[in-house]
């Protein structure tokens, strides 16, 4: 652990640290947007070593089950979409700076779609937003809103026809979090207790725990439903 590290797991200065962000946060969708705007990326998750891993997994994924279309609830900056390989692709994003950064990369490329995606007013009863694969990629413990959450969960599974691949943790925190944009909860239990017809076909387990790597690690892991009805 850096000095740095060691100073913010002080319990002082991290009280004060979450005290301070707790005035400053309104919400998640606003928080990713302003991020957005500032300049700022999608995170480490979506960058170098841990964006390639991702790459790996869901490519490999894609090319053996013949997955024509997929869909994306939480495209980001669209870095991680470079190297991804899909033959057609939907990116849904809360922050509309977001998409215009996936279209202004993307513009030239057919095959990909983006559109602004808000959890509490979508609804998609004719089913125009479907794949045959839908993914959440390092995005569940950033909905720190209960209600946005799960409302996200139903409708990643109502668009996906065949599969749906989840790149996230599952447990339930102990403690408030220190960055207010971040609230992790066991989306496995939600799902078990919401949504039929699914199964949990396979876990993956992540190439860069954090438990190995520290920073440069991840706490996801890759979880693939299979639609069974």
């Amino acid at each position: 652990m850096g000095l740095k590290q060691a100073i913010l797991e002080i319990p002082f200065v991290k009280n004060w640290k979450r005290n301070q962000e707790k005035k400053k946060f309104q919400g998640s969708e606003k928080y990713w947007d302003d991020r957005y705007q500032r300049g700022d990326n999608s995170g480490t998750g979506s960058y170098d070593h841990l964006a390639e891993y991702k790459a790996d997994v869901i490519n490999d994924f894609v090319a053996k089950n013949n997955i024509k279309t997929v869909m994306e609830f939480g495209c980001g900056d669209g870095n991680q979409l470079k190297i991804a390989k899909y033959p057609q692709y939907i990116g849904l994003d809360v922050s509309p700076t977001a998409v215009k950064l996936c279209y202004n990369i993307f513009k030239a490329d057919k095959t990909k779609s983006f559109y602004v995606y808000n959890s509490m007013a979508f609804v998609d009863n004719a089913r125009l937003f479907k794949a045959d694969l839908t993914m959440s990629l390092d995005v569940l413990y950033h909905l720190v809103e209960r209600e946005i959450f799960e409302n996200y969960l139903l409708h990643l599974f109502a668009a996906a026809d065949k599969y749906v691949i989840i790149y996230a943790s599952d447990y339930n925190q102990a403690e408030e979090p220190v960055h207010q944009h971040e609230n992790r909860r066991s989306f496995t239990d939600f799902v078990e207790k919401n949504i039929k017809g699914w199964k949990l076909k396979e876990i993956i387990k992540n190439k860069y725990p954090v438990s190995t790597y520290k920073e440069k690690g991840s706490l996801s892991d890759f979880y693939i439903y299979e639609k069974t009805a």
